[in-house]
């Protein structure tokens, strides 16, 4: 296979439909558009969801849910990825580095989630109790920043 002969699949690309060009072409006379009205006319603006004054939809409908500011700011760590960590110091940093959470995070918290194969010492990073126990199983550590 070549570059120069890559082709659409057949079927894939369909001529354009050339509008008001007579009733035997398919689209004469109103264009597929009508009869009359804002959308019929050209450069008619017609705002997405807008239904003619009545409460729009997605005005009636209640909010749900709830997002929350913080959650970019906040990562949670699996102790299986704190395997992925190079050396035995774990603060934010390193986790940044090391891709294990995101580069936008602020605080991070290891969640008893895996298994920790080595022993490292979480600096500056929380801990649940699970977790903490199975830090100090291994042989590790946990420092307060």
């Amino acid at each position: 296979m070549k570059l120069n002969t890559l082709k659409p699949a057949p079927g894939a690309k369909r001529p354009r439909l050339r509008v008001g060009r007579g009733a035997s072409a398919g689209q004469g006379k109103t264009c597929g558009r009508g009869v009359k009205g804002q959308r019929a006319r050209k450069g008619g603006y017609h705002k997405v969801g807008f239904e003619g004054g009545q409460m729009p939809l997605q005005r009636r409908l209640p909010k749900v849910g709830f997002r929350s500011a913080l959650k970019a700011t906040r990562a949670e760590v699996r102790l299986s990825e704190l395997n992925k960590v190079e050396g035995d110091v774990v603060d934010l940093a390193a986790l940044k580095k090391a891709g294990v959470v995101s580069v936008f995070a602020e605080k991070a918290k290891v969640v008893l989630s895996g298994e920790l194969k080595k022993a490292v010492t979480l600096k500056g990073i929380a801990a649940t109790k699970g977790a903490a126990e199975a830090i100090e199983k291994a042989g590790g550590r946990i420092e307060a920043a």
